[in-house]
Parts: structure tokens; C-alpha cells; sequence
């Protein structure tokens, strides 16, 4: 039954915190001004950068400060004109106070800067700063050699400068300390931080998501540093209604002369006027407890060796902080603990009445919240005060009432993600649920990391590196939708791919998603990918690269056709996840499907409308690992293949632009006038934006166009991505010419400049490699503007797993007669011995392509008897595995071939086609070690021994393939440094 509240407290609104608002006066820069010999102390054993840096990672912080440090007051002149200061530290060392007259420069080059005094305090200095004005200084500080104090100097300054408006804005608290001696509160502040902090990340925890938790730090309480009693009435008067609570020293001075009762006269008036906040007392001064005490204040002994403790006790205690210990007025015994506000909920009504009435006439349940910066419902709650309302249960329904508008208020706010904090501040990266990200979503949030934590890539005028706007749906929002839907029994059936998808397509999503995505509609304003991102993809040590389905949908006007689309897109990646190609993966890599869980990436689709088509300049994948290196060209140093267009078409297999990013001008393919005409792109991918999905098919790419690049010349895009051949005088000319063939080398910005892409992909890579500790794949899509600026955005990223078996042996040195396949182009690194069994294509006199699908159906079939029986193979075909094209090789997608532990490109003599690159399961080969042969006998490049297959028995044999068996195992031997390749018989 519901307690009889008085009408005014009946009926409440509480208004929304928005933490994005708080703290946005930041220290970024710091200059230290500091003799060298005093600088090389302060760096110590370690850059004091770095430490702070550890320091602010440790305790969950943003934003860490850079330092910069100068010794003369040109060097300080220097740093002014190029950077803007925030604060000076200046360290007067013992040889000189130079660095009082720098620092009396600085500040009058800029007077609004903060400056204080950093002083190790031996008597020598000590003597000399009595005869120096410094006025000038904000503070002065005592360096006892703990970089936490420098922590607690930014943290000081930062709290003064914010806390006017953080406090109009939210009602952030404020501690008082009241101290004028230096070395104390040196001590005292770095202590009295670290603890504050540390509640922040506690209290975070209670935000639905970590990007909240990152904001809802921001709401700790400030501190404010007063030193004479005159100062911290002053600042009492101005912020006393925020007070979380006062710790004084007991001497220090008032009108002017040190007064030994300045803080018991302090803590009086202070009572005077908040019967309830609390008061502590520090003193050294033992007489001072009972003081202290007779009059209701705490009591901190200074000599105490456990002072610290002894404070956060109390802070813990009475201002809030740790955990809400509900207690027996009578016996002082504890009757329960609350950690969370959820927990305070559940429990309100349980709480016997005279502890009920204990806490609610101390105000300790608002204080309490106000410490948690859950600031609507404290400053609620602190008006309604015991003097108002005398009914414990009348209390208790309105904590609850309270806590459960506040808490679907800010449920709201989490699924609503798009506020200022996230497409502003932050720009690019949200998510609904409180899920997993899954793989993809990892890793974007991984490169949106390196992106922010390295202002170098954005270096270059008019080259921007970034992501794309990115919205997450959470593993969470897959699992309800499977529940509430059923899905369970038809996807895990031997369903066709076309009837699990129409069952995923009936299914209904969560109504409140539709709110969101009209809010990502109008973030975006262009066409969204719908990619899938589930646990197992991408993960370090087994890629799921490429099996999953990835939608587009076209913008529209219409908000609700959209909705349409999306949700049908959504719906549509779930699917794929119980495929007929995702059931044998799983197989194939001993994962058990019903454990995948899927989250789902909308990303806004890189690039520009072009009439009914959307594209960007080009897109890429670059691998840190080059396994194909020419000329002077490392394997180390990396490719990426470049095309024209969506990046679907490099990982279907089309013909791309391969190029090292530290050699741009060293270009296979464009370096014979036939071979770049033969061997450059001819066609590219485009969204069709007149395609709106009106029946989503298992094939993901239903509306993607498949255009002639003469296409994308009629749109204009080509400038500074294309070259001419001028078919008279039979060369070709970087640029774009009237008439002739356009031929997409990339010239404009590998070999002029125009945009600095080699130079980008060089720190994207070493980035990228350091940051993960091994080689990784990168995608990335580019808009070119006509005026040269340009937009590079990183797509995802993925470890490639290389196999660490070591090779003894020089594989080169191996006899062919020892030999049944050798290559001089191989991929992968490692020894197996445990293969017995070769499936080849047959290649009579009367092979052709025509054939090709027939036979990748053939190997389909072949290659699930050999995962039903555990086994492996290798397996050997003419032209390029996995294409797209039929005609240019056999269209097999992975899960086809997944059993397969060598995998051979054997050319023929009429029919010639060059190695595979950017083909989906190239990361299954490194991820799985499977080694990748390119073989071409007719020019002597390479070995076969077709004639020992050939006259073996064959185990199974169709109209194109035969599999043959070897009674003991054949030797796969790879060296992935020098591309070198064998398998031994016999």
C-alpha cells in the first residue's frame, strides 16, 4: 500500500544530467619551466608524461596532458608562439631562480594562464623563495618526487576553473580543504585526489555503457584549495549550497595573523548555517580532539602515521562515499550494505523504521547520491527534508519514486544514444545494449582509439583520417531478438538459406530501436551499411573474415521506407549466421554455432551520389604482411590493394592495384604499357540508390551495381585516380584526357601527391602492427575532392595470425626429385605432416572455364566428406580460387574448401591468370596456416608432378575432379619469408 504523501511531494519531475557538459575546461598542455639538472630529477626514472599518462589510464581518466620543458625564456618564448599553454609549473632549482624570471615572462605574455610553484624544499631554497614576490603564482607546492602531486595540481586547477558552471549546469559537489601550510597539503592533496577519483570509476559503474560510465566521471566532486580563513568563507558563501563537505586545519591565518581557533571558528559558522554537512577537523595539535569533538566535528590527528586512513574513513562515512551502510542508530551495528542505486530500490522497503529515521533525518541517502553524481534525484531528495515531512514511510516512497523516474529517465537517455556527447565530442562511435561489440565493433572502437591517441595521422592539411559515423547493436539485442522470436529451432534445422531468412525477415525487432534509428538516419545522412560483427569474427586467434552477410541500403527521404530497409537488413545479417556456409565454418574450426552471437554495425557508407549511384574514390585492404614481395619491396613493410569503388569488390576477388605504401612508385602492373591494360581494374562496385530492398535475398549484394569503369568517367570521379591511353600514339598519360581508354592506376596519389595516402598508410600500418603486437589487415574507403582534400576512413581491422613453426631447413635447397609440387610464389609459413590426400582439377585438352561453377560444386561436396571425417588435403586447380568471375578461376567461397591444408593456383598454358589477391578467405589461409601455391609449369616457374597424380587409383573421381591418396604422409613445407613452397612424397 502506498504511503500517504503529501501532494507537493506527490508529483515531481527530475531533469536529466548531461555530463558531456561538465569539464570541458581542460589542461592539455603543460609547460614546465625547470634548470636542466632539476628537469632530469623531475623526469627521474621515467618521463614524467608517462607516468602521468599510467595515472590517468589507471584511474579511468581522459584527456592526459602533454609536457613540455624549458630551461630560458627564448625556449619558453618559443613554446608560446606554438602552442597554447594552459599551465605553468616552474621549478626553482638550487643554483639559481631563473626560473622565477621565466616564468614571470611567461605570465606576462599571457596573465590568464595558471602558474605554480613546484619547489623541492631544502632550507637553502627555502630562504631564497622569502625574498621572492610570488604573487604572480596561483600556488606553491612542495615536490616530494610523487608525480600524483603533479595529478593533483591539474586536478586543483581544472576543479577552479569549472566548478561556476559545472555546478549551475549539474549541482556538482564541492570538498572544501582548508590548509595553509604547503608541505601538508602537498601530502594531503594527491591522497585526498587518488581517493576521489577512484570513487568516480566506482560510482561510473553505475551508467548502462562505458561511454556513459567515462561521462558520468566528470560529475566528482571538485575540491577547492583555501588558505586563510577569509578565503574559504568567501568561497563557502559562493559554492556553500553544494558543500559535500569541509576539512580544516585548526591554525591558520584569519584577519591576517595566524589565529590557533581559525578552523573551529571556521566549522562553527559553517554549522550555523547546514545543520547537516559534514565537518572535519585536522590538527597535530592533540588538545584539538575534544574540541573538536564537544562540538560535533570529526577529528583527524596530523601526527597519526595512518592519517589518510583515518580521513578516507571518515569521508566514507559521513561525505558519502563507498558503499551506503545502513545502520542501528542504538547499537551502531550495520544492518545493510547498498553498492548500487538498484540496489537501494529493491531495498527501501526493508530497512527497519528507526534506521530508516536515522539516515533520512541526516540527509545521509541525498548525500550519498549527490557523491554518486546522481544529482537529480539528491537535489530532489534534499528538500525534502525531515523538518517537512516527519513519516518514514512517506520517505520511502518518495526515495522510490524517485529512484525509479531517475533510472527509466536515464534507460531512455542509453537507448536514445545520439546526444551531443556522442555525434559532437566524440563524433563517430555508440552502441545499444550492454552486449558484447563483437569482433568488427571491436576493432573499429580499437582504430577510433589509435585515431585519438595519435594526432599525427592528422597531420597532413586536408587529409583526414577517421571512421565513419558508427552505431553498435549490442550481442544483447541478437539473443532478445532470437528469444522473443522464436528462431532458435528453424535456424538450427537443416532449413534452406532462402526459408531460415524469410523466417528471420517475418520476426519482429524491439519497437524501441525505431526512435534510435531515426535519430541515426538524421546523424547520418547517407547510406548505411549493415555489417555483421559477431563474437567469433575477427578475433585473434580465428577470423571469421567474410562469412557472415553484409547489407547496404540507399538513403532516403522517406524516414519510414528506410526503417523498412534497415530492418530488413538487420534481420538479414542475424540469418547468415545460420547458414548453410556458417554451419560448415563452424565445423571446419570446431566452434559450436549456438555459442555465436551476433552484434550488428551501422555505418554510414563512405563516398558520394553520382545520379542513382553512391560510391567513394576508392577503397583498400592493406595487410602488414606482404607474402608477394617484388623488387625492393619486404615482406614486412606490407600491400594494400587499391579500387575504384566500394571494397566489396577487392574482397570478392576483382582486379585491384597492388602496391607496397613504402614503394608507390614501384608498380607491377602499371609498369608494361600490355600488362596495365591487361592487368588494371575494368570494373567496380556502386550502391544502387533506386534499389530499395524490396525483397532482401540471401545474396547480400542484390543492389550492388556491377559497372564498367567507363562509368565512373562519365560521373567525373576518376580525376587524380586514372591515367589515358592514347591509343595513337600507344602510351598511356597520368591524368585525364578526352577520349581514349582510362586506365585506374592510382598515379595522382601514389606518384603526385595529391593526396598523401602512402605516407598515411605507412603510420596506419605501424600503428596498427604496434598497438595489436602482430601483423594486421586493415580496410579503409576514400573521398577525393576535386580540390585535393580528402577524407581516409578506416573500415576495420583484424589481426592476421601467423603460424610460429620454425623452419629449419632452406626449402629452396630441396631436390626436385623429391618433390610433387613446388612453387617460387607460395603463401604461408610452417611444416605439416599429417596429409595424405590430393584433390586436383582435371586439365585435359578439353578443359574450360565454362566448367568452373560445376566443379566448385564437385569440391563442395568432397570437402564436407573430408570434415565428416577429419581430415585434411590438398588441393589443386587452374586460375585464381574463390573469384567471383568464373572465368577467371573456380568460384569457390571458404567454407567449400575449408578442409583443404594446401591450396594450389596451378596455370595453364591456355589459360592464364595471375595470383590471387584480396580474396574473403586469404585471412582464413594465415589464420589456419593453410599455405597458398601459385604454380605456372608452362614457363618453368614452379613443379607439378601431374604424372604420379594421374596414374595413382583414384579414391573418388567425377567428370573434373579426381582425389587420389598417398599411403604415407606427404611433407607441406613452407617458408613465408622467401615465398618458397614444397610438398615431399615418397
Amino acid at each position: 500500500m502506498r504511503a500517504n504523501i503529501p501532494p507537493e511531494w506527490n508529483k515531481f519531475y527530475l531533469k536529466d544530467v548531461s555530463f558531456v557538459n561538465l569539464m570541458t575546461r581542460r589542461i592539455f598542455n603543460v609547460l614546465i619551466v625547470a634548470n636542466p639538472y632539476d628537469a632530469f630529477m623531475l623526469e627521474d626514472d621515467g618521463r614524467v608524461d608517462e607516468k602521468i599518462f599510467d595515472e590517468y589510464m589507471d584511474l579511468g581518466l581522459r584527456y592526459p596532458p602533454t609536457f613540455t620543458q624549458v630551461t630560458t625564456t627564448e625556449e619558453a618564448d618559443k613554446v608560446l608562439k606554438t602552442t597554447d599553454i594552459d599551465l605553468v609549473i616552474c621549478m626553482p632549482g638550487n643554483a639559481d631562480n631563473d626560473a622565477f624570471d621565466v616564468a614571470r615572462a611567461v605570465k606576462e605574455a599571457s596573465p590568464s594562464t595558471p602558474c605554480v610553484v613546484l619547489t623541492p624544499f631544502s632550507h637553502g631554497i627555502t630562504k631564497r623563495m622569502e625574498n621572492e614576490d610570488l604573487s604572480m603564482f596561483d600556488y606553491v607546492f612542495c615536490w616530494l618526487g610523487n608525480t600524483n602531486l603533479i595529478l593533483s595540481i591539474i586536478k586543483l586547477i581544472e576543479d577552479k576553473m569549472n566548478i561556476e558552471h559545472d555546478m549551475a549546469e549539474a549541482g556538482v559537489q564541492m570538498i572544501l580543504l582548508v590548509e595553509d601550510g604547503i608541505r601538508f597539503y602537498s601530502s594531503i592533496l594527491p591522497n585526498l585526489y587518488n581517493y576521489i577519483l577512484l570513487q568516480a570509476k566506482r560510482f561510473s559503474t553505475e551508467a548502462l555503457n562505458p561511454h556513459a560510465a567515462a561521462q558520468r566521471k566528470r560529475g566528482r566532486p571538485k575540491v577547492l584549495l583555501a588558505r586563510t580563513y577569509e578565503e574559504a568563507m568567501e568561497l563557502y558563501d559562493r559554492y556553500g549550497d553544494n558543500a559535500l563537505g569541509i576539512i580544516s586545519d585548526a591554525r591558520f591565518p584569519k584577519d591576517g595573523a595566524k589565529d590557533p581557533e581559525a578552523g573551529l571558528k571556521l566549522l562553527r559558522e559553517i554549522r550555523k548555517r547546514d545543520e547537516y554537512v559534514p565537518l572535519i577537523l585536522q590538527s597535530a595539535e592533540s588538545d584539538n580532539r575534544f574540541k573538536a569533538e564537544a562540538e560535533g566535528f570529526r577529528f583527524v590527528d596530523k601526527n597519526s602515521k595512518k592519517m589518510d586512513i583515518d580521513l578516507r574513513r571518515l569521508m566514507e562515512e559521513h561525505m558519502g562515499f563507498g558503499d551506503f551502510v545502513f545502520h542501528d542508530p542504538k547499537t551502531g551495528k550495520e544492518i545493510l550494505r547498498i553498492h548500487s542505486l538498484k540496489e537501494l530500490q529493491d531495498n527501501i522497503f526493508t530497512i527497519p523504521n528507526d534506521s530508516m529515521l536515522y539516515h533520512v533525518s541526516r540527509n545521509h541517502m541525498s548525500r550519498w547520491l549527490s557523491a554518486r553524481a546522481i544529482f537529480p534525484v539528491s537535489a530532489f531528495l534534499k528538500h525534502v527534508t525531515w523538518h517537512k515531512l516527519q513519516d518514514v514511510d512517506a520517505h520511502r516512497q518518495i526515495i522510490f519514486d524517485a529512484i525509479v523516474q531517475y533510472r527509466r529517465m536515464k534507460n531512455i537517455g542509453v537507448v536514445a544514444v545520439f546526444d551531443r556527447g556522442k555525434f559532437d565530442a566524440y563524433g563517430h562511435f555508440a552502441r545499444i545494449g550492454d552486449g558484447s561489440l563483437g569482433g568488427k565493433g571491436r576493432g573499429l572502437a580499437f582504430l577510433d582509439n589509435i585515431i585519438k591517441r595519435h594526432p599525427e595521422l592528422n597531420q597532413y592539411t586536408g587529409a583526414a583520417v577517421c571512421i565513419p559515423k558508427t552505431l553498435v547493436l549490442c550481442t544483447d539485442v541478437f539473443d532478445d531478438f532470437m528469444d522473443k522470436n522464436n528462431l532458435y529451432q528453424v535456424a538450427l534445422s537443416d532449413a534452406s538459406d532462402e526459408e531460415i531468412l524469410s523466417h528471420f525477415l517475418r520476426a519482429q525487432l524491439p519497437d524501441s530501436l525505431i526512435a534510435d534509428f531515426f535519430t541515426f538516419f538524421d546523424a547520418v545522412k547517407a547510406p548505411i551499411a549493415i555489417r555483421s560483427s559477431s563474437l567469433l569474427e575477427d578475433s585473434h586467434y580465428q577470423p571469421f573474415a567474410g562469412i557472415y552477410s553484409t547489407y547496404m541500403i540507399p538513403y532516403l527521404d522517406d524516414k519510414y521506407e528506410m526503417l523498412r530497409m534497415l530492418a530488413s537488413a538487420i534481420k538479414g545479417v542475424y540469418a547468415s549466421v545460420y547458414y548453410r556456409d556458417s554451419k560448415a565454418y563452424m565445423t571446419a574450426t570446431s566452434n559450436i554455432i549456438d555459442q555465436e552471437k551476433m552484434a550488428v554495425i551501422l555505418q554510414e557508407v563512405v563516398g558520394r551520389r553520382y545520379g542513382d549511384r553512391f560510391y567513394p574514390s576508392f577503397s583498400g585492404v592493406l595487410r602488414s604482411l606482404n607474402y608477394y614481395p617484388i623488387g625492393e619491396e619486404k615482406a614486412e613493410e606490407g600491400i594494400v590493394n587499391l579500387a575504384l569503388g566500394l571494397g566489396k569488390y577487392i574482397v570478392d576477388g576483382g582486379q585491384t592495384l597492388r602496391v607496397c605504401p613504402y614503394h608507390p612508385s614501384q608498380v607491377l602492373q602499371t609498369s608494361e604499357m600490355e600488362m596495365a591494360l591487361r592487368e588494371t581494374q575494368t570494373r567496380f562496385y556502386a550502391l544502387d540508390m533506386t534499389d530499395i530492398g524490396g525483397g532482401f535475398k540471401v545474396d547480400d549484394g542484390f543492389n550492388i551495381l556491377n559497372l564498367r569503369v567507363k562509368e565512373a568517367d562519365k560521373d567525373g570521379s576518376l580525376q587524380y585516380i586514372a591515367s589515358t591511353f592514347d591509343p595513337y600514339d600507344q602510351v598511356i598519360r597520368d591524368g585525364i584526357y578526352e577520349g581514349g581508354r582510362k586506365v585506374i592506376t592510382f598515379c595522382g596519389v601514389l606518384q603526385h601527391g595529391v593526396f598523401p595516402l602512402p605516407e598515411l598508410l605507412q603510420m596506419v600500418q605501424k600503428l596498427g602492427t604496434e598497438e595489436m603486437r602482430r601483423p594486421v589487415e586493415i580496410e579503409f574507403a576514400c573521398n577525393l575532392g576535386p580540390d585535393k582534400t580528402g577524407e581516409l576512413n578506416l573500415l576495420q581491422i583484424r589481426p592476421i595470425v601467423d603460424s610460429k613453426q620454425m623452419l629449419d631447413e632452406d626449402v629452396a635447397s630441396i631436390p626436385d626429385s623429391r618433390c610433387l609440387l613446388r612453387s617460387h610464389n607460395s603463401l604461408g609459413h610452417g611444416i605439416s605432416e599429417d596429409v595424405t590426400d590430393v584433390v586436383y582439377v582435371k586439365t585435359g585438352d578439353d578443359f574450360t572455364a565454362s566448367n568452373n561453377p560445376a566443379i566448385a560444386c564437385e569440391i563442395e561436396r568432397l570437402n564436407r566428406k573430408f570434415l565428416a571425417e577429419g581430415r585434411n588435403y590438398v588441393l589443386v586447380g587452374p586460375g585464381r580460387w574463390g573469384s567471383s568471375d568464373p572465368w577467371l578461376g573456380i568460384p569457390v567461397k571458404w567454407p567449400h574448401i575449408s578442409a583443404a591444408r594446401v591450396i594450389v593456383e596451378a596455370g595453364l598454358k591456355n589459360y592464364r591468370v595471375d595470383p590471387s589477391q584480396g580474396t574473403h578467405f586469404f585471412q582464413n589461409l594465415t589464420s589456419f596456416g593453410v599455405g597458398y601455391f601459385t604454380i605456372n609449369t608452362y614457363r618453368g616457374d614452379g613443379l607439378l608432378r601431374a604424372d604420379v597424380l594421374d596414374a595413382m587409383p583414384a579414391v573418388d573421381e567425377t567428370a573434373y575432379v579426381r582425389h587420389v591418396r598417398f599411403e604415407r604422409p606427404l611433407k607441406i613445407m613452407m617458408d613465408g619469408k622467401k615465398q618458397e613452397g614444397v610438398v615431399l612424397f615418397g
